[in-house]
């Protein structure tokens, strides 16, 4: 009886093949998580986590179904006990992939059971701030109806509540998770808000589309800015390097910001009661209660109070 032909199917099917490519691929390239060892926190957790959170900053505004006053409380302690766990366990893997000099590894699940609680402490004051944020969008934007249709509607209130909540976890070091939830909110409305930047209350972006603040940008009270601003860094060359140096520039109290303006370094100051022009390039501080205009040929620096020209760039 003649030997039984080997099977070629293995060897044939694309499938294999393929997959055989991809492995090969995963061992020489990397860029893979940690299948067999500690795991990086979840993308979509941290989304769902995150939807949650903005659940609990504003009520019904997020929900699929109506909350009766009766049941607020029971509904709150359900999905804060909900979050309690999940976010639990992200901080726990955040921490496990980067932790601080000073945690001891056997200390990693308790601090992230301390620092779960302590982020959760912060939400009653974020919703104080929050409403300054709201207010100032309706009181910024006579389209609006109300501060219920601002909160309903306007993507810079997502954006804003999301990157709020991100800089509470970014103030207390913990890695990955800050940058996820701003980039979950960036998709979303895009407006791309690092969660290291400082902003102060009644912050509003109006229509906020293609807005950028970078990680070391802090902003006062009272700023108003509108759709493709740019608060960035002069340059990124010198990479690794650069990191925890001030790259951004300081938007000081009462600052109105044009389209398209773009503002870079962290040594650029724009001084309290200035209004900024669309489309003007500025890479130097300018005075309090300026006017930086652009007129399609020069850029000039106004003083508000006295109307005359303090600075005239030629471009």
């Amino acid at each position: 009886m003649p030997p039984p032909l080997p099977d070629t199917r293995a060897v044939n099917d694309p499938v294999t093949q393929l997959t055989s490519e991809l492995i090969a691929s995963y061992a020489r390239v990397g860029g893979i998580n940690h299948l067999d060892g500690r795991n990086l926190p979840s993308k979509s957790v941290v989304a769902a986590i995150t939807k949650d959170l903005l659940r609990l900053l504003f009520p019904g505004f997020f929900d699929e179904k109506l909350i009766h006053s009766s049941e607020l409380k029971a509904e709150t302690a359900v999905l804060l006990d909900s979050i309690i766990g999940q976010l639990e366990d992200e901080i726990r893997k955040s921490l496990e992939y980067q932790p601080p000099a000073d945690l001891p590894k056997k200390e990693i699940t308790s601090a992230a059971h301390t620092l779960t609680l302590e982020f959760l402490g912060c939400l009653p004051c974020l919703r104080d701030v929050l409403q300054t944020d709201a207010e100032a969008a309706f009181n910024g934007d006579p389209a609006a109806l109300s501060k219920e249709e601002v909160i309903v509607a306007y993507p810079f209130i997502e954006t804003i509540a999301v990157q709020r909540l991100a800089h509470q976890l970014y103030l207390k070091h913990v890695p990955l998770i800050p940058r996820i939830m701003c980039e979950w909110a960036h998709g979303r409305t895009g407006m791309d808000l690092h969660p290291g930047a400082k902003i102060g209350s009644h912050f509003f972006v109006d229509h906020c589309t293609g807005t950028v603040v970078g990680e070391t940008a802090v902003i006062g009270n009272h700023v108003k800015m509108y759709h493709g601003v740019t608060l960035g860094a002069k340059s990124t060359s010198g990479g690794q390097q650069l990191r925890g140096q001030k790259r951004h520039p300081t938007i000081e109290d009462h600052v109105t910001i044009y389209p398209g303006a773009t503002i870079l370094g962290g040594e650029t100051v724009i001084g309290a009661g200035s209004t900024v022009g669309g489309n003007v390039f500025i890479m130097d501080s300018v005075a309090p209660n300026s006017l930086v205009i652009y007129d399609g040929l020069d850029m000039r620096v106004l003083n508000k109070a006295e109307k005359r020209t303090v600075v005239d760039f030629q471009i």
